[in-house]
């Protein structure tokens, strides 16, 4: 009888596992499928344009059906870039306080509002910037900046609201619960035998925080940046509501942009040519390598922190 249990139990632990495998199987091959969907719609616009020269091209012209990523993806990146400029430092003193000086009963209070952040749906964050945040750019910020700073290219040009400036702004409310939740645990992480030395030998509390946790946490904290990059990259409503919808390269951060998501979902409904379909296509399939790339150089340098 106890055979028969345990060879039942065995049997049972085998299905277990294979339907665990398969479950992790089907996630692999899901992605997997998606590269190559998006990599076969976009086949006609590669064989137009080549892989290379759509990168290059500054042009992106749905009337002369004339398509080319860099305005696209130079827009992706710098309101990318700047909303991590902006995010980063205040995510990683939120954890700080959170982690190292808060009360627990604060630290949780705190801590619930900071997820909620994640958890507001991304149109809402574009409707908060429409309503409120480009008008106050416009009306008040921007101008200021072009009264003061307008010599520097980065503050030149008319107070538009919408723009690269505008979309940075909302991308770091967006990325900020991301960043200082994963800066959070990986602080935690850090063992409290660093922390208690360092007072031992006579450091100060900032001192300790410096010296104990963040030096130990750089690779960790790099990781959670580069995560909160993929978020940013990837965004699409609220960025949408709020660049500008322009394809084009300039130096000032208060000019129109567009990304790669933002491209995708206001032109994919309208596109009725094969090769405006296919040009989309090819952008998806571009901003699917970055950020599978960059979310997976973020878990790899998380996990080596951890």
């Amino acid at each position: 009888m106890s055979k028969l249990i345990q060879k039942d139990v065995r049997v049972a632990d085998r299905v277990f596992f294979w339907v665990v495998k398969g479950s992790a199987g089907l996630l692999v091959l899901a992605l997997g499928l998606m590269g190559f969907f998006l990599l076969k719609t976009s086949s006609e616009a590669l064989h137009r344009f080549g892989f290379v020269g759509f990168l290059l091209e500054t042009r992106w012209d749905p009337v002369q059906e004339i398509y080319g990523a860099l305005p696209i993806i130079y827009g992706t990146l710098v309101s990318s870039f700047l909303s991590l400029l902006l995010a980063f430092p205040l995510s990683i003193g939120i954890a700080l306080f959170l982690n190292e000086i808060a009360s627990a009963k604060v630290s949780r209070l705190i801590g619930f509002f900071v997820e909620m952040l994640a958890a507001i749906p991304s149109v809402i964050y574009g409707l908060w910037g429409i309503f409120v945040l480009v008008p106050w750019l416009r009306s008040s910020v921007q101008p200021w900046f072009i009264k003061h700073l307008g010599f520097i290219p980065l503050f030149q040009g008319p107070a538009y609201g919408v723009g690269m400036f505008a979309s940075g702004l909302i991308l770091s409310l967006m990325i900020l619960p991301t960043i200082a939740s994963i800066s959070k645990e990986i602080f935690a992480s850090i063992p409290q035998s660093q922390r208690e030395s360092a007072l031992a030998l006579g450091a100060t509390r900032w001192e300790m925080m410096k010296l104990a946790v963040l030096k130990s946490s750089k690779a960790g904290l790099l990781g959670a940046m580069i995560l909160g990059l993929g978020r940013a990259l990837g965004e699409t409503m609220a960025v949408t509501m709020v660049i500008g919808n322009r394809a084009q390269i300039v130096s000032s951060l208060f000019a129109p942009a567009q990304t790669m998501a933002s491209v995708i979902a206001n032109e994919y409904a309208e596109a009725t040519s094969d090769i405006h379909l296919s040009s989309l296509a090819l952008i998806g399939f571009i901003l699917f390598l970055i950020t599978f790339f960059t979310s997976a150089l973020a878990r790899l340098l998380v996990w080596r922190a951890k």
